[in-house]
Formats: structure tokens, sequence, C-alpha cells
């Protein structure tokens, strides 16, 4: 078995050796057979003469010792390739067209498809990523819905659960980094115990913290990234310990994460321990905590968060006044990493299909009509003996021989394309785990095999199932089978277009309506930025509000600034954070539920933003007592049409006993607080300088550009505070401009599909009725021999090619009403269906059907019946 499986290999990478050998053999058994008859007495003419009879062909023979070998296939597959090589160099044209079409449908298809496997269906880079989750504490029907947990609810459900390996914790701070030349913003990870236990991933340099650095008072301790490791001090380790200095302190670092590592996010560069016997971490109304687990083998998060539930109803009758009303969600980690970008990314993948679909309907109806050209040869094959099994392998290797160029092409269109997506898609998550890899490459392979069945199975069959005389009688005709394939490719195709330009026609006119909303504020000549800090500052909150005040009253006698403001969010930033209030001054009737968005402001907020003040003042610098502002809506819906000026505001607490209060001072106009599209909501702006060690600056610009005042704040705030940094410096247009960056992406993404599919579609339109001109050169010649004009014959062809196109147009009008369900949720002030898209893309492909009908038609009326009549 061995030494047949060795000779097999040896015919097959040795060829040339094993053919000479073969030679050898057979010279040898004839001249054997010749001496052993010239022996038994014949003379050495008919010794010769017999030998031959007996052996035959020796080709015949040799042809019975390839087979034997098992290497007759590949030797077929040679030949054919060979054959389809010369066949397509012939019509080079031909295979262009062929190889472009598919290069552009598979390398959009695979770019997509790459962007979609590395962002939604691999894993998140962790060991077992499947079984980690992220849990969040609510407490059911409460206006706020804060998700954090206190660090020692944390600590009770990794001892207490059962479904759980572990479970831990962290938050997010900034801290100013001093080792280097200059001060540094680094933004830093507080975490529980068992961090990395819980993620699955150790440091590649140095260790993890110890259970002593752990704790509240142990040695301190740090680890980095390594993009923050080389920035820092460099790619070389010299084995000498390095420290981080914050402040006055020096932080020894103890490890060096790997260059994979970028969680929480790829911001990152710091993780330090947060020691949960700390006494501030006891309290368990301070939530601060975003939650993680990783679950047991074999546990779901439905069971997870069954256990956890149970633990927290323990908990709340242990601790009543913190735990009770409590209660716990558990979601996959990785699904709450994507987010919304499933659903844009699907359907993304789902409309360049299409695209891909269209241009393999494409090269089938250009190869159908270039294979009803060759049924002569065809037929001339079959005269000769060869089979139908031989002459399809041969054409469906041509087929696959397009298809393999056309997926070389669309590997580099994908890469193009993943440059472009990388670029325009910066924030996405997961956008830097896009890239060129063996699942692209290995996809792109899979489309090109999938393709070639696709658009060269049915032309291979239809061309082989001809007879000879079949063959050669329709040299000079088409044949109504045929012709009908190709109509119906054609309508394929036109269909399929309908519902691309649909669904991209929705997206654009949703995307129009999107930017042209009415922001209630004026983000032009407003940069924004933030200034480290970090949450040992909300210790004394009295020199946090005196920091920030003396910033504000620092950047607003900057030259070239007309007013400056901090907020907790940036406006017009999507930012849920809920207040439920009571009014003192109104009855208890009137005092209905009342949830309102909040945001904390400082003074300038509103003149920094023009949003225009309805009754009263905004905040002031140094009130004598807290204030408030609400807005336009909030009045309209609880105030019962008062200004409401001088009530006072109690906020309430999930238990809802009252916190903080507030006067309510102004009411403005409603502005679009939270993104372009959701609509202004009852607004609480609280008056207050200091909500975060960390919040957005707002400076608004005296002259364009804002950015220009970039330089002349950092070193204003360098003279303020040098001990700190200015950071994510934008301008307030660019931010809101981010959060439309989805919507852009795939309504651009989307119409560029839908215009080559349309594009395609006019090509196959265009090359099926030149086709058809071709082969009914005599028909015309006798039509207009007989006396038929030119302008008929014009109009002939054209009413053909409007009459497929409104045909598939018809068929997309089906198509794109599942296309248009499936973009509801993506649109904006426009119907799912919305009749005028529908009736303008109809109108547009219609269009294209007409042009590309046009040339077609000229050419067969300038046909000359004379010479047609001649040729025949």
């Amino acid at each position: 078995m061995l030494t047949d499986l060795r000779y097999r290999l040896r015919a097959l990478f040795r060829r040339k050796d094993v053919e000479r050998e073969l030679d050898d053999e057979l010279r040898f058994h004839i001249e054997r057979q010749r001496e052993t008859y010239i022996a038994r007495g014949m003379s050495a003419e008919q010794a010769a003469r017999q030998v031959r009879l007996d052996f035959g062909v020796t080709d015949a023979v040799k042809d019975e010792c390839r087979d034997a070998w098992g290497v007759r296939a590949v030797d077929e597959f040679a030949r054919n390739v060979r054959y389809a090589g010369r066949s397509l160099a012939k019509r080079p044209s031909f295979a262009i067209v062929c190889v472009l079409t598919l290069g552009l449908g598979i390398g959009a298809n695979s770019a997509v498809f790459s962007a979609l496997n590395a962002i939604v269906l691999r894993p998140l880079p962790f060991p077992d990523a499947h079984q980690l989750v992220r849990i969040d504490q609510y407490e059911p029907g409460a206006a706020r819905a804060s998700t954090f947990a206190a660090p020692a609810r944390v600590e009770d459900w990794h001892r207490m659960a059962s479904a759980f390996r572990g479970v831990t914790g962290y938050f997010l701070d900034d801290l100013t980094e001093t080792s280097g030349e200059f001060p540094e913003r680094v933004s830093r990870a507080w975490v529980a115990p068992r961090f990395f236990d819980v993620l699955g991933v150790a440091p590649a340099t140095g260790r993890a913290f110890t259970a002593e650095e752990e704790r509240f008072g142990g040695p301190q301790a740090a680890i980095v990234s390594e993009r923050f490791w080389i920035r820092r001090f460099g790619a070389v380790d010299d084995g000498r310990r390095r420290t981080l200095r914050i402040g006055t302190q020096f932080v020894p670092i103890v490890g060096v994460m790997p260059a994979s590592f970028t969680f929480p996010d790829a911001g990152v560069d710091v993780w330090s321990p947060s020691a949960p016997d700390a006494p501030y971490a006891q309290n368990r109304q301070a939530t601060w905590f975003v939650t993680i687990g990783r679950l047991r083998s074999a546990v779901t998060a439905e069971a997870g968060e069954a256990d956890l539930n149970r633990v927290q109803a323990a908990l709340g009758q242990q601790y009543p006044a913190t735990d009770a009303r409590l209660a716990v969600r558990v979601a996959p980690l990785k699904a709450l990493t994507v987010g919304a970008a499933t659903r844009s990314l699907w359907m993304l993948f789902a409309a360049v299909s299409l695209l891909l679909m269209v241009a393999c309907t494409n090269i089938a109806a250009l190869l159908l009509a270039r294979n009803a050209e060759r049924r002569r040869e065809i037929s001339i094959r079959y005269s000769l003996g060869a089979s139908r099994a031989r002459v399809l392998g041969q054409l469906l290797t041509e087929a696959m021989m397009l298809a393999c160029l056309g997926s070389a092409v669309g590997v580099a269109v994908a890469i193009g394309g993943l440059h472009v997506l990388k670029t325009s898609a910066s924030g996405l998550p997961r956008v830097d785990e896009i890239r060129l890899d063996a699942a692209l490459v290995a996809y792109s392979l899979t489309c090109a095999a999938g393709a070639a069945l696709v658009f060269g199975l049915l032309p291979a069959l239809r061309t082989t199932g001809s007879t000879i005389q079949q063959g050669m009688r329709q040299r000079h005709t088409e044949t109504p089978v045929t012709t009908r394939l190709q109509w119906s490719l054609v309508t394929i195709q036109v269909a399929l277009s309908v519902t691309l330009l649909f669904g991209a026609g929705l997206l654009i006119r949703s995307f129009d309506r999107l930017t042209r909303v009415s922001l209630g504020f004026d983000p032009s000549r407003v940069l924004t930025f933030r200034i480290t800090g970090n949450w040992g500052e909300t210790v004394d909150f009295a020199a946090l509000t005196r920091r920030l005040n003396a910033t504000l009253d620092g950047l607003r006698h900057v030259p070239g600034v007309a007013d400056a403001a901090t907020s907790l969010a940036t406006p017009g930033v999507p930012f849920d954070f809920d207040s439920e209030v009571r009014i003192q001054e109104l009855p208890p009737e009137g005092n209905r539920r009342i949830v309102a968005s909040a945001r904390v402001v400082s003074s300038g907020y509103f003149s920094t933003l023009h949003v225009p003040l309805v009754a009263g003042t905004g905040c002031a610098d140094d009130p004598p007592s807290p204030g408030a502002v609400v807005n336009r809506s909030f009045a309209r819906l609880y105030l019962t049409g008062a200004t409401g000026l001088g009530y006072h505001l109690q906020e309430l607490l999930p238990d809802r006993r009252p916190a903080m209060s507030a006067t309510i001072v102004g009411v403005v106009e409603d502005a679009r607080e939270q993104g372009l599209s959701e609509p202004p909501r009852p607004t609480i702006y609280w008056c207050n300088s200091a909500p975060v060690p960390s919040p957005v600056f707002l400076v608004r610009a005296q002259a364009d550009p804002a950015t220009a005042l970039a330089d002349t704040i950092r070193r204003r705030v360098h003279e303020i505070d040098a001990g700190r940094a200015v950071y994510d410096v934008r301008p307030l247009a660019e931010r809101l401009d981010d959060t439309i960056a989805e919507n852009r992406l795939r309504t651009v993404l989307l119409t560029a599909f839908a215009l080559i599919a349309v594009s395609l579609a006019g090509i196959g339109l265009y090359g099926t009725l030149s086709y058809i001109v071709t082969t009914r050169r005599r028909e015309i010649g006798l039509r207009m021999a007989l006396g038929a004009l030119r302008r008929e014959t014009v109009l002939l062809f054209v009413w053909q090619g409007v009459s497929v196109t409104t045909a598939g147009c018809i068929a997309g009008v089906w198509l794109s009403a599942a296309a248009g369900r499936g973009l509801a949720g993506m649109l904006y002030g426009v119907s799912w269906i919305d009749p005028l898209t529908l009736a303008g893309v109809m109108a547009f492909v219609i269009g294209v059907g007409i042009v590309a009908s046009v040339w077609p038609a000229v050419r067969a009326a300038r046909v000359d019946p004379i010479q047609v009549l001649r040729e025949d």
C-alpha cells in the first residue's frame, strides 16, 4: 500500500522520469517479444509486424498505464487549464470585464465580511471569552438607570455566587504622569482583585498584583500597557526597575501587559489595584465599579443572572437599607462590547452579498451569450468523440479560472476596502482588530468557488445540452430558450439593483433629514477639551469647585475667548442620566412622578452655546444657594404653563428620599442634548461647575477656527496648575459629527454598492441586447429589406430593454418592501416604504435601462441588409 502511494506521488511530481521509464519498459517488452518470435522461426519483418499487432498503439498502452497511476484526472485538468487560458486570451475584453466585475463583487464582500468577522463573529481576545459577562445592578422602576456597583457588593457577589469562577470590577480615572520631560495625561483603570484572572490574561513581562498590593495601605504598584512602556521608556528592557511619578509619589511598575490587551478600552495605559478593604469602599451606597464576571463551564448567562439575583436577595435581607430594592442583570460581555454596530454590519453584509449576486448573474449572462457562440465548436468536439462530461469540465474550468482571477483582484480590492473601513469607521468597537488575515483570503477563495458554480454551471449545462445537429444548425441564429434565460438573468439583476438602490435612497433621505434638524444651540467656534483630574479630589468638593472655577476664570480672560463653561457631558452627544424630582410648590396631586433628563453645567453654559433664555437667568458664578435651569419642555409638561421661577426642586434617591435641592432660576429653549436623532426631552440643568473631577470644558472662540486657541489654552492651564494636562481637544462640531458617523458610513457604503449594482445591471442589459442584435442580424436584414424603417428597429430593441427593466423594477418592489422593513430602525423622519423614494428609484433604473438599450438598438438599425443577405 505504501509502495503504491509512493509510486503515485512519484508519477505526479517526477513526471519526466516516470515517462522515460515507461518508454524504456515498453521498448524492452516489444524487443523481447520480437526476439521470441524470431526464435520461433519468424523473419525479422514478420516478428515486428506480429509485435505491432500484439501491442497495438503504444499511446493507448501508455494511457492505460497512466490510468493505473491515477494521474489521468490531473492530466485532463492541466489540459483544460491550458485550453481555458488560450480561449480567454482570444477574448481579452470579455475576460477583463468578467474578472473586474467579479473582483469588485468579491472584494467588497470580503472587506465587509472581514469587518463583520473581526467585530461581531470573532470571540473577544480572551481565553474562553464566551464565559465573560457584564454584571449590572439596577433598581426596577427607578428613574435613574445606574448600573455601577459598590466595591463591597462586588466582593459579596464573588464570595457567594456559585455560578461564577470569579467576579471583579474596575473604574476609569485620569492621572498626570510626570516621569517625562512634560506632564502627560494617562488613562488609568482602578481594578478590583482577580481582574486579570477573570479576564484570563497575564502580563507579558513581570507579574500581576500581589495580595499585599491589593490591600489598603499596602505597597503601591502599577501595571502598564506595552504602548506606554515603549513610549515612555523605550522598547529595550535593561532590567532596571521603572517607576511612574504621580504627583509627589513614585509608583513601581511591576508588569507590562501584552500589546493585544486593550481592556476596558484601547486608551487605558495604567492599571492600579483598588483595595476592597479600604474604609471608603465599605459604603454600599457608593457605587463606582463596572462589574465583570467569568461563568463556570456550561453555565449560561441566564443561569448566572438567576444565581446572582438569589445572592442579591440574601444581601437584601442582610442589608435592607441599601440592597433590598436592587436586582441584577447579566449579559454577555461581547454583546455589550459590540453594541449597536452589529445591526449595521449585518445590513452592510446583506447589501454586499446582493451586490455579489448581481455580479455573478451578470457574468452568467455573459457566459451564456459567449457559450452560445461556441455551439458549433462544441458540436465539432462531440463529433470527434468528446463526451458531454469532458466538454462540461472544460467550460467549468474556464469559469473557475475567471473566478480565481477575480478572487485575486478581489483580495486587492478588499485590502483597499479594509483601509477605507478602518479610516472611516474609527468609532466602531474592535475596529483595530480588522486586518488582512488567512480568514479573509479563505473567504475570498470560497466566494470564488461558489461564484464559479453559480455563474458557470447554468451556462455550461445549457450549452452542452445541444446535439451535434442543433449546434451546427444554430450558427447564425439565437435559440428562444437561451434568450429567455438571458432576459431572466437581466431581470434578476435589475430586481436586486432596485432593492439596493431603494435601501440607499431611504438612508440618504434619512441622513439628509438628520443633518437638517435644529440643535437648539450653536456648535460653531466651540472648542471642547478635558483637564486631568482624579476621583480622589471628590473628598473635598469645595476645593474641587474652587479649582475648576479658577480654571474657568482664567480661560475667560484668554485673548480670543468669548466665554467658557463646564458640563458633565458633551452637548448633543447621547448621555443617559435621568433624575426623578419633586417640586415643593406644587400640591400633592400635582406632584405626579416627574422624571427629566439631567445635565450638570456651570455658569456661562447657555451663553457659550448660544442657547436662548426664555425667562429668568442662567447659572450664576457664586450663587447664594444651589440653582437649576429647566428647558421649555419641562415647563410645559410639569409646570402647566408657568415658568416655575423660584420653585424648589428636590432630587429623589432610588428609595425616594430627597437628596440635593435647587431653586429654578431660569427657563431656556429646548436643545437636542441627547443627539440629533432624539427630540428634546424635559431637561433639568443643575448648576454646578464641578460635577466630576474632569468635566467637559467648553470654550467659545471669537473667530474661526476655534482650534487656533488650543496651544494658548494649554499654556494658560499650565500657568494656572502646572501639574495638570489638557487632553481630548476637539471642536464641538466634530464631536457632533461623530454621533452620526455610523449613519454616514452605512449610507455611503450602501449607496456605493447600489450604484455599482445598477451599473452592472446596465452592463448586463447592454451585453444581452448586443448579443441578440448579433444573432438576429439575418432577421434584421430581412425586415429592413422588406421595408422596415430604422426608427422602428431602434424602438423595437429599446422597447425590449425597457420591458425587461420594468419587469425587474416590479419584481424589485417586493424585495424593496422587505429591505425597507429591515432598515426601519435605522431611519429618521422617513417611512420604511416611502413611495417618493421608490418612485425615484424606479425612474432612475428605467432611465439606466433606456441608456443601456440605445446603442445596441442603433447598431441594429445600421445593419446593411444587402451585406447580411450576401453572408448567407
